[in-house]
């Protein structure tokens, strides 16, 4: 855990030595001893520790000063314990921020976790039904031993269908994530209660449609990146030649004083192809007077940091070696926190899962009237697609039909028929019957927003989310994410549900100073990093090769642990 926090370690453990509570610091907010953690409330009721920040914490101090609050610190964290003293557990609908937090109520001898909305902070469970651990990482609920490492099949299946481990399973039975978006409460009396304050879908859902409206979307960007840059310590900008980060960059730049420092990552291998995003965002950093650094990364770097990725990694993923170069260069010029563009697309539409999704699903939804011609199609043509075309196309009849099906038709890695091939047959059966058997939250009946929830409980949440995490963390660097705001959510969901819904050139076109029209007239091509090329001159991979062969490379390390 020392990456994580290397500015300070603090402990606490209550009189029976029943209950314990520990912190590593990253201190961004409030850098005296008074902000160290774990913290107590005045009168000892109540102690936390607390991972993230709270973004609106100087508003609710405010308020909580006229209420009467007493405050010993600048710091986020003694705004939960007074927010918490008032408003009970409920106080977590009141945050904007990204958080993770275990917090000891002494008087009603019961201890309180909670995650954000989004899931931007991890927060892991162990119980073994006579002791409950918790963590930010699995991996440091496994040092502390007494866990239950049996292999868990929906967590190892799920990984080598979405190249990532879907939430709540981990590769192991005995931990599991704490829902993002809501709290746990635990006492001595033997009460349990698991409480959702925030779901996705359900917002979307809730949401009354709205026009259009390009000066409400105008001011709820600039107020999401102005809260986030909120910090006692430098804040960047990670830079690539895209939209999201683009509007980020100039965003900042209205909201702060002084250049903005911004990161851009290059490889050699994509020197000179239309890949590259060095000039692009070098003509970006320009045009906004940014202090812009560029990180150049090759195959020998990625070598030579492959077992500190894997290592770094507390869960299985296919992505975030771009995420931990762009932190490790960030971190190099002196940065505590950056700037992250992440969300930008699952918010505005920027894939275009957005369109395929829902042609697959017209596609295919006809056939679904008669039973079992898409197992049977599948069955057929699977044999005779291998090695020639995408196993894909086998399942568009079994799975196309549906919007979840069709979804992972398009984001899927390996189909579920393939799981017996590439891990124990018997585990992969039980695996996809798992994740299959959980309830599935209700989509909204809106395309567009069906499928921002898709994308935002998938691949954001249980990715790029959490690839952001550990790679930023493994060289102690916060990374923020301005895009993934309730408060911006809140503007955005009902103009998504209109006719005219905001577009990802809408964002861009928020900030005061435009950007340069070669970003705007710039066709969507997302980041790619050369991983495959890397592979292949480093590790001399036989067989597979892409994706599909990096994440079995990548789970086989995990397995050799």
């Amino acid at each position: 855990m020392i990456p994580r926090g290397p500015d300070g370690f603090g402990q606490w453990m209550d009189d029976d030595r029943r209950i314990g509570l520990a912190h590593r610091r990253l201190a961004i907010i409030d850098l005296s001893p008074s902000g160290a953690q774990p913290m107590a409330s005045a009168d000892g009721r109540v102690v936390i520790s607390f991972n993230g920040e709270i973004y609106n914490y100087r508003d609710l101090k405010t308020e909580l000063e006229q209420d009467g609050a007493r405050f010993r610190s600048a710091s986020d964290t003694e705004v939960l314990l007074h927010l918490y003293a008032r408003e009970g557990a409920g106080f977590v609908e009141r945050l904007r921020g990204m958080f993770a937090f275990a917090l000891w109520d002494a008087d009603k001898q019961g201890l309180l976790l909670a995650r954000d909305p989004f899931g931007i902070k991890p927060l892991y469970l162990a119980d073994d039904g006579q002791s409950l651990r918790v963590a930010s990482q699995v991996k440091a609920l496994l040092a502390g031993g007494r866990v239950d490492t049996s292999p868990d099949p929906a967590g190892r299946a799920g990984f080598l269908l979405w190249g990532s481990v879907p939430e709540p399973f981990t590769l192991y039975t005995g931990v599991k994530a704490l829902p993002a978006g809501s709290t746990l409460w635990l006492d001595r009396q033997g009460r349990r209660e698991e409480r959702r304050f925030f779901d996705v879908a359900q917002r979307f859902t809730d949401a009354k449609p709205r026009p259009f409206d390009p000066e409400a979307l105008r001011h709820a960007l600039k107020d999401s990146v102005s809260h986030h840059l909120i910090a006692d310590v430098p804040v960047g900008v990670f830079l690539s030649s895209g939209l999201d980060s683009a509007t980020l960059l100039a965003l900042a730049s209205q909201c702060h004083t002084g250049p903005v420092t911004a990161f851009t990552l290059s490889f050699n291998e994509f020197k000179n192809t239309a890949r590259d995003e060095t000039p692009l965002a070098e003509a970006i950093a320009a045009h906004y007077e940014a202090d812009h650094k560029i990180g150049r990364v090759t195959g020998a770097d990625f070598s030579a940091e492959r077992e500190n990725i894997l290592n770094a990694m507390d869960q299985p993923s296919i992505d975030g070696v771009n995420t931990y170069f762009v932190a490790r260069e960030a971190v190099r010029a002196g940065l505590k926190v950056a700037l992250s563009g992440l969300g930008g697309d699952e918010l505005f539409a920027g894939y275009d899962t957005f369109s395929q999704v829902p042609q697959v699903r017209a596609l295919a939804r006809p056939f679904g009237v008669i039973p079992g011609l898409g197992r049977g199609f599948r069955l057929l043509s699977a044999p005779l697609l291998k090695g020639r075309a995408s196993p894909k196309w086998a399942g568009l009849l079994e799975l196309g039909g549906e919007m979840e099906g069709a979804y992972l038709l398009r984001r899927g890695l390996f189909m579920p028929w393939e799981l017996p091939e590439v891990m124990d047959p018997d585990m992969a059966r039980a695996g996809w019957l798992a994740l299959r058997t959980p309830p599935r939250p209700e989509l909204p009946a809106a395309t567009r927003a069906a499928v921002s929830v898709l994308e935002m409980t998938g691949y954001m949440r249980n990715q790029l989310l959490r690839d952001a995490d550990w790679a930023g963390m493994a060289h102690s660097l916060e990374i923020r994410v301005p895009l993934v705001d309730p408060v911006l959510f809140s503007t955005v969901a009902p103009m998504a549900l209109s006719e005219r819904p905001p577009s990802k050139q809408d964002m861009a076109r928020a900030p005061i100073h435009s950007l340069p029209a070669a970003v705007l007239e710039r066709p969507k091509t997302g980041f790619f990093v050369p991983v495959a090329e890397w592979m292949q001159q480093g590790l001399g991979t036989r067989g597979e090769r892409g994706l599909r062969g990096w994440a079995r490379h990548v789970l086989a390390s995990f397995h050799s642990k």
